[in-house]
């Protein structure tokens, strides 16, 4: 077995050492995030599209509320996203209420969550159905090098940042990991189906990071290998290059296409040649993993090794020693992993 001694430090930066050092989270209001859905409620049908702002509450447990609320089952209670914990953030949920009545709304307020709208929609929130994640985040007690600093953010806006799995994917000092580890190699159980499937995500993300980390190292993740699985920007598919031509690198330049890493699953790798025996050759290292994700019956899928954040902008206040932070991210990828490459918080 491969013992994984995690750190968020574990992986490679993009652009070297963050140039400062810094505080964040210092209070939930430094840490705001709202989802972006992407369509409108339609109006009709036998859900409610239900836009909650919540403050230090978990996103499950506050399906749970929700459901209890309008005393429906938990699975009938969804939400496109886990959003962070110690923070402030507008989300979206699903409520399936067949028939005519309508809760009364208000009712469902306390200090730390209040119901934004509700909106009657015909389908269920499904995960990952959303366009993006707005984030405001304050840096406090910034130090170090303010020169390099504004260096590296030009950078990060032009180039984007690996789209690493965030730390908080990997539990408090890796111990979704370690879970994962005990089911794959010793065999453990795992009853609660949610913290299984946590486990089963850690576990999955780690081999990716993994990945995207090496290919830092040899200085390919934009630039692409042969035999590359390509991402069309904004979507989930691709397609294999073979070669890394002309027509390829223009794609790339332009953010057309951008290279993939492996989410690991049953089947053979979609990428060929090159790019192929380099990702089967450095996973081997995990062999337990492997096996335990493709008993599980997680099908191969791929992910975009470079995330650009839009709407980049700062703004960093050297008498007061804090750096404000503005950006959109697509589902899916963490605000965190642009962070680390700025701050060593």
């Amino acid at each position: 077995m491969i013992e994984v001694d995690y750190s968020p430090t574990l992986f490679e930066y993009a652009f070297g050492v963050p140039p400062v050092k810094g505080t964040i989270r210092s209070c939930p209001e430094d840490f705001l995030v709202d989802e972006i859905l992407g369509f409108t409620a339609e109006g009709v049908g036998e859900h409610f599209l239900v836009h909650l702002r919540k403050k230090n509450t978990n996103t499950d447990w506050l399906a749970r509320q929700l459901a209890k609320f309008v005393e429906i089952k938990p699975m009938d209670v969804s939400y496109a996203g886990l959003k962070d914990r110690n923070a402030i953030t507008t989300q979206w949920f699903s409520v399936r209420i067949p028939g005519l009545g309508e809760p009364e709304w208000e009712r469902f307020s306390t200090e730390d969550y209040q119901v934004i709208s509700a909106t009657r929609h015909s389908r269920k929130l499904r995960r990952g159905s959303l366009k993006g994640n707005m984030f405001s985040l304050v840096v406090r007690d910034v130090q170090g090098d303010f020169s390099t600093l504004e260096q590296r953010l030009s950078e990060i806006k032009q180039d984007g940042v690996p789209n690493y799995f965030g730390e908080q994917r990997f539990g408090r000092e890796g111990d979704n990991l370690k879970m994962a580890g005990k089911m794959f190699v010793e065999g453990l159980r795992i009853k609660n189906r949610q913290k299984r499937s946590l486990y089963i995500s850690a576990a999955r993300s780690f081999l990716f990071n993994v990945v995207c980390s090496e290919r830092i190292k040899n200085n390919n993740w934009q630039a692409g290998m042969d035999g590359e699985a390509m991402m069309l920007a904004g979507s989930h598919s691709f397609f294999v290059a073979e070669k890394i031509d002309a027509d390829i690198k223009s794609r790339l330049a332009q953010n057309d296409i951008l290279p993939t890493g492996p989410l690991w699953g049953r089947g053979e790798l979609p990428s060929t040649a090159e790019c192929r025996i380099f990702e089967h050759d450095l996973l081997q290292a995990y062999p337990e993993w492997l096996s335990g994700l493709e008993q599980i019956g997680l099908k191969q899928e791929r992910r975009a090794l470079c995330v650009k954040p839009t709407d980049f902008s700062w703004q960093l206040d050297e008498q007061q020693n804090t750096l404000n932070l503005q950006f959109t991210l697509p589902p899916g990828s963490y605000a965190t992993s642009v962070l680390r490459e700025i701050v060593d918080y």
